[in-house]
């Protein structure tokens, strides 16, 4: 199989798995450490916005090729083989969607980051 084809199998199924980790953070059957993770992961994801911009150099590449993988990667081995699987078949079937949640933590975290900015910097005045 060609490399290229290689990487966008991999990137659907990142896709389809953060769909699922949506699903999890509302399904009975997931335990609550799993939800937790997955409805984190999930809402970062799928967040319109993120943390780094990716139009900064390297760093806002980071979050799409680090981050999201390895949090994905943490949420699946929380939450039980055959769970997942159901949960990955549903995710197969829907459309991709977008969090609010993911969009207003963002937003905090940049408002927070700016205070304390603008904090340390009068301060230091």
């Amino acid at each position: 199989m060609p490399r290229m084809q290689r990487w966008r199998d991999w990137a659907r199924t990142l896709k389809r798995d953060v769909v699922a980790l949506w699903l999890a953070a509302r399904d009975p059957e997931v335990p609550l450490p799993a939800k937790a993770v997955a409805a984190g992961v999930a809402a970062y994801a799928l967040s319109p916005v993120d943390l780094i911009p990716d139009f900064i150099p390297v760093l806002g590449l980071l979050d799409d090729l680090l981050i999201v993988p390895l949090g994905i990667a943490l949420a699946v081995r929380l939450i039980p083989s055959p769970v997942m699987a159901r949960l990955r078949a549903r995710a197969s079937a829907m459309q991709r969607p977008v969090s609010k949640a993911g969009l207003v933590a963002v937003i905090a975290i940049w408002c927070a980051a700016v205070a304390w900015g603008a904090w340390a910097i009068l301060r230091s005045s």
